[in-house]
C-alpha cells in the first residue's frame, strides 16, 4: 500500500463541479491499494500516517503527527501511484501492481472508517471518480510512505542470516 502525503494549508476535492471534501491545515494523503494489500497493510499505513511527525510546532519544527493534533486528514484514492515502468511497454505505465477496483474500493473505505474512529477529523475523495484536487502545499512538504506484508509497526522485518550464508552464495 502506498501513501503520498503532503502537509497542506488547505485542500479540497471536487467531482462534477461540486466540492465533496475540504480541509484546512493538515495532511492530504493520496492512497494506492496494491494487489497484495490486506486490512493489515491499511492499518500499518494509517498508523504511520497519523503518527508521522511532519506538522510544525510553535517553533516551526516538524514535531507533531496528526494524532497529536486536531489537524485534518484528506484521503484521496489514487491508483496511479501503483504504476511502474516496464521495458515491455516502453513509456506507457503499467498498473499490474494496482489492486482491482473492487478490492481497492473496499480497502480505501476501510482506511477511511478506521481513520474516522481513531482521529475523527477526516474527509475523503470519491473512489473511481474523475476528481479535481486543489491544494496549497505547506513547505512544501511531501513524503512517500509504503507498507508491505514484510513489516511490523512500520519497520521492515529483516531475516537473520546465518554466519555461513555469505559462503553459501
Amino acid at each position: 500500500m502506498i501513501g503520498l502525503i503532503q502537509r497542506v494549508s488547505n485542500a479540497r476535492v471536487e467531482v462534477n463541479d461540486k466540492t465533496v471534501a475540504k480541509i484546512g491545515y493538515g495532511l492530504l494523503a493520496f492512497v494506492a491499494v496494491e494487489k497484495h494489500d490486506t486490512e493489515g497493510e491499511v492499518d500499518k499505513l494509517l498508523k504511520r500516517m497519523l503518527g508521522y511527525r511532519v506538522l510544525t510546532d510553535k517553533t516551526g519544527k516538524m514535531n507533531w503527527g496528526l494524532k497529536d493534533t486536531r489537524c485534518e486528514l484528506l484521503l484521496v484514492p489514487q491508483f496511479t501511484l501503483a504504476a511502474m515502468h516496464t521495458k515491455k511497454k516502453g513509456l506507457r505505465p503499467s498498473f499490474d501492481k494496482a489492486a482491482l477496483p473492487e478490492q481497492g474500493a473496499l480497502l480505501f473505505d476501510y482506511m477511511y472508517e478506521q481513520a474516522v474512529k481513531v482521529h475523527g477529523h477526516v474527509q475523503k475523495g470519491c473512489f473511481g471518480a474523475d476528481m479535481q484536487v486543489s491544494l496549497t502545499n505547506d513547505g512544501p512538504a511531501t513524503f512517500l510512505l509504503q507498507s508491505s506484508p514484510g513489516e511490523v509497526d512500520g519497520r521492515s522485518i529483516k531475516t537473520k542470516r546465518s554466519p555461513n550464508a555469505r559462503l553459501q552464495q
